[in-house]
C-alpha cells in the first residue's frame, strides 16, 4: 500500500469530529490492506506510534528537509524497513548515515506525505485514532465483535499485532490470545473523580480505597525463577529494577502476574521527588549508588497455572494477600462511609503521596479506561500565568494557534520564566478564541511553528506537581498542566510568581 493513502487516511480523520466518522474511514483504508505486515504498521501509525518505538530521530532533525517530490512512490513498507535501519544506526559516522537516509526518505515523499511522516516522528500525530478508535475500527474493518479485539489486545499488549491477526483470521485468530506469564498485559487504567463522595456515588455506594504513590507502575511477571518487569508503556525494565526482581523472587509462588507501583522512598518513609524514582528507569541497569526502590503491589492477574483477571476485584487481593506480605502491599480501605474514605484521603496525603484510588469491588481486569471501574481522586493545583508563545497546531488542530508556552512571573526582574507548555484542556471554542487572541498578541518574527507573542494574557492551569528541569531557566516545569479558562479579569502583573511555585516544589520536595 502507498504512504499517501495513510497520509491521506490520517488527514480526513484529524478534520472529523464525530468519533463513528473517524472510526468508519480508517475502517475503510484497512479493510483495503493487502498484507497483515502492513496492517500492523499502519494500525501503529494511525495510533501516532512507530513500530520500533523509537529511532533516535526528533523534531531537530526536521527542521531542515528537501523539497517534497511530485508524483507518490513511497510503501508503506519501504518506509517501515528504512525506520528499521535507522534504528539500527550505531557507532561512529552513524548521526551522518542518519540524515542521509532521512534525506533520502524525504526527497522520495510528497508534500503532504512529508507532512505526515514529519509528525508521526515528532510524536505529534494527534489526529484522534488513538487506542479507543482504533480498536472499534479494527473490528469494523475485520467484521468481528469489538468486545472480541478489545480482550485480545489486553492479552497480547499489541494492538497492530491483534489488528493484524483479525483482519487476516477473524475471530477464530483473536481467540488464540491468551494471558501468557512472561508476556506483557495492556493495563487497566482510571479515570478522575472530583472526590471521595462523587467517587462512591460513582461505584454505587461502596469503594475500595487505595493510596496513590507518586512512583512509576511496574507490571511483573514470574516464570519460576524468571522474573520480567514492564512499564504501563510495556517497555521491558527488567534490568533496571533488581530490588523488585529480588522481592518477587522471595514471594511464596512459582508463576505470577501482577501490577504494583515501584517508588524511592526517603528513610522516614515519605517519597522522593518522582524524578528520583524515574531516574531509575532512565538507566540501562540498577547501578549501585542509586537510591533504592520499594515495591507494593495492588493487583494479581494470574498465580501459579490459574488467570485471575476475570475475577472481582475482591477476590484477587484476596489471591493477593495469600503471597504478599503486608509490608509490600498497597494501603487499602474497603468502606462506603464518605468520613472513612475522606480520612483515609487526607492520611494519604499527609504522608507525601498525591491521593488515593477508588475501585469497583466487583469489577473485573479490563485493560483501557472503559467504564469506570477505577477512579483516581487527587487535589487539583492551580496557577494564573502568562502566554509567551503558542504553537501552530496540526492535525484536526491545523488553522488555529494550539500549544501555549507558559510562563510565571518573576518579582526580581519583572519579566517571566517559562514552566512548560500544554495543549490539553482546550475545547474548540478556546481554540478559535485563543488564535484570535494570540495572533493579535504576535510579537516579532517566528520561525514557521512557534509564535512568539506578547506577555499579556492570563491563564488559569490546573497541573498535577512541579519537578525539577534542565529544560526550563527557572529549573522547575509543570506536571501535566492543563488549561481551565482564561482570565480576562487579571493582568500579568497579577499572574502568580515564580517563588510561588518553587515554594510548592520544595514543600513536596
Amino acid at each position: 500500500m502507498l504512504l499517501a493513502e495513510i497520509a491521506a487516511t490520517s488527514t480526513e480523520v484529524g478534520s472529523l469530529s464525530s468519533r463513528l466518522a473517524k472510526v468508519t474511514r480508517v475502517a475503510t483504508t484497512l479493510a483495503a490492506v493487502g498484507t497483515p505486515a502492513d496492517i500492523g504498521v499502519i494500525v501503529a501509525w494511525l495510533s501516532g506510534e512507530l513500530p520500533q518505538r523509537q529511532i533516535g530521530v526528533g523534531w531537530a532533525s526536521l527542521r531542515t528537509l528537501p523539497e517534497p517530490a511530485g508524483t507518490a512512490t513511497l510503501t508503506v513498507d519501504g518506509v517501515d524497513a528504512t525506520f528499521s535501519e535507522i534504528k539500527g544506526l550505531h557507532g561512529p559516522g552513524s548521526q551522518a548515515r542518519r540524515t542521509a537516509s532521512l534525506a533520502a526518505l524525504f526527497g522520495a515523499a510528497t508534500a503532504d506525505e512529508q507532512q505526515f511522516l514529519r509528525r508521526l516522528l515528532a510524536g505529534e500525530l494527534r489526529q484522534g485514532a488513538l487506542a479507543g478508535v482504533m480498536v472499534d475500527a479494527v473490528a469494523k474493518a475485520a467484521g468481528v465483535p469489538v468486545a472480541a479485539v478489545r480482550r485480545a489486545a489486553m492479552l497480547a499488549g499489541d494492538l497492530p499485532v491483534v489488528a493484524a491477526a483479525a483482519l487476516s483470521g477473524g475471530g477464530p485468530a483473536l481467540a488464540g490470545f491468551t494471558l501468557q506469564v512472561g508476556r506483557p498485559v495492556g493495563p487497566m487504567l482510571a479515570q478522575t473523580a472530583t472526590s471521595v463522595e462523587d467517587a462512591l456515588d460513582t461505584l454505587g455506594g461502596t469503594a475500595l480505597f487505595e493510596s496513590k504513590l507518586d512512583g512509576a507502575r511496574v507490571q511483573v511477571h514470574r516464570a519460576g525463577d524468571t522474573v520480567s518487569i514492564y512499564t504501563r508503556s510495556l517497555d521491558d525494565v527488567t534490568a533496571r529494577l533488581p530490588e523488585v526482581v529480588e522481592a518477587t523472587l522471595a514471594l511464596p509462588l512459582t508463576d505470577l502476574i501482577a501490577d504494583a507501583e515501584a517508588i524511592a522512598l526517603r528513610p522516614d518513609g515519605r517519597p522522593h521527588r518522582f524524578q528520583v524514582t524515574a531516574s531509575r528507569f532512565g538507566t540501562r541497569s540498577g547501578e549501585v549508588g542509586r537510591e533504592p526502590l520499594s515495591v507494593f503491589f495492588f493487583d494479581l492477574l494470574h498465580r501459579d497455572g490459574t488467570d485471575l483477571l476475570d475475577l472481582p476485584m475482591t477476590e484477587r487481593l484476596a489471591a493477593l494477600d495469600g503471597v504478599v506480605p503486608q509490608s509490600q502491599r498497597m494501603r487499602r480501605l474497603l468502606t462506603a462511609d464518605p468520613a472513612a474514605a475522606q480520612q483515609f484521603l487526607t492520611d494519604t496525603l499527609d504522608a507525601g503521596h498525591e491521593g488515593v484510588m477508588a475501585k469497583d469491588p466487583a469489577a473485573a481486569y479490563a485493560a483501557g479506561r472503559r467504564g469506570a471501574a477505577w477512579l483516581k481522586v487527587k487535589p487539583v493545583h492551580t496557577l494564573d500565568l502568562v502566554v509567551l508563545a503558542v504553537e501552530r497546531g496540526s492535525g484536526r488542530r491545523t488553522g488555529t494557534l494550539s500549544n501555549i508556552h507558559l510562563g510565571a512571573r518573576d518579582p526580581q526582574t519583572g519579566g517571566f520564566i517559562m514552566l512548560g507548555k500544554t495543549f490539553k484542556g482546550m475545547t474548540d471554542a478556546m481554540l478559535a478564541w485563543q488564535t484570535r487572541r494570540f495572533t493579535e498578541l504576535a510579537d516579532g518574527p517566528t520561525d514557521g511553528y512557534v509564535v512568539k507573542v506578547r506577555p499579556e494574557q492570563v491563564v488559569e492551569i490546573a497541573y498535577d506537581g512541579v519537578q525539577g528541569s534542565t529544560r526550563y531557566p527557572g529549573g522547575m516545569a509543570l506536571r501535566f498542566a492543563r488549561v481551565l479558562r482564561y482570565r480576562e479579569d487579571k493582568s500579568a502583573a497579577e499572574a502568580d510568581t515564580v517563588d510561588t511555585v518553587r515554594a510548592h516544589y520544595e514543600r513536596n520536595g
